[in-house]
């Protein structure tokens, strides 16, 4: 299978992993929000950030946060993501002292921390890198229900085929919805000071 084809079969098993998601998590949102079904998404974890300080499940608490999981070796959906989220903390203004972001790996053998260190540094500096080591990725991977699985590719290198959901939870780190950002900034963060 050559490189490109391996991509197109990839960014095919990607598109309907996010859908099935998405489509799970609209159902969540639909439902009405009982502290039982807020609490399906999300829950106990340890990472650590890119400049090496530990975090938890607790320090997500007090502020609604955005949750976003990727990898730094995406050629387009991460990128593309993280920088959709950069407009709309930009488009907060002083209210994005109030907010969160956070860019969970779903490749901790090649995403350290200093490697997301210097991957972060195109986008917006309140977005937080999380990495640690594959268990514990893998735990949260399995708290928020995302789908992340390694896609070999030609040469004995990889790629990762990941859900592409934004999570926005709100201030006691209950989930909310999936964030579309595919809207205007401003509508984007519209959205976001309703938890503030």
């Amino acid at each position: 299978m050559s490189p490109r084809t391996a991509f197109f079969a990839g960014a095919i098993v990607f598109a309907l992993g996010a859908a099935g998601l998405a489509a799970a998590l609209l159902h969540l949102q639909g439902e009405s929000q009982t502290a039982t079904q807020a609490s399906s998404v999300g829950g106990p974890f340890i990472l650590v950030d890119q400049d090496g300080q530990a975090v938890t499940e607790a320090d997500m608490k007090g502020k609604p946060h955005l949750v976003f999981f990727g990898f730094t070796h995406c050629p387009d959906v991460c990128p593309t993501s993280l920088y959709e989220m950069t407009q709309a903390l930009n488009a907060l203004g002083a209210d994005a002292e109030k907010t969160e972001a956070f860019f969970v790996t779903v490749d901790p053998a090649r995403d350290t921390p200093e490697a997301m260190k210097g991957y972060l540094k195109s986008f917006s500096p309140r977005i937080r890198g999380l990495t640690g080591t594959q268990e514990q990725v893998d735990g949260m991977v399995k708290a928020y229900k995302v789908y992340a699985r390694k896609q070999p590719l030609e040469g004995g290198d990889y790629t990762m085929d990941h859900t592409a959901v934004v999570y926005l939870m709100d201030r006691n780190g209950n989930f909310v919805a999936p964030l579309n950002l595919k809207r205007s900034p401003e509508e984007v963060a519209a959205e976001i000071r309703r938890y503030i």
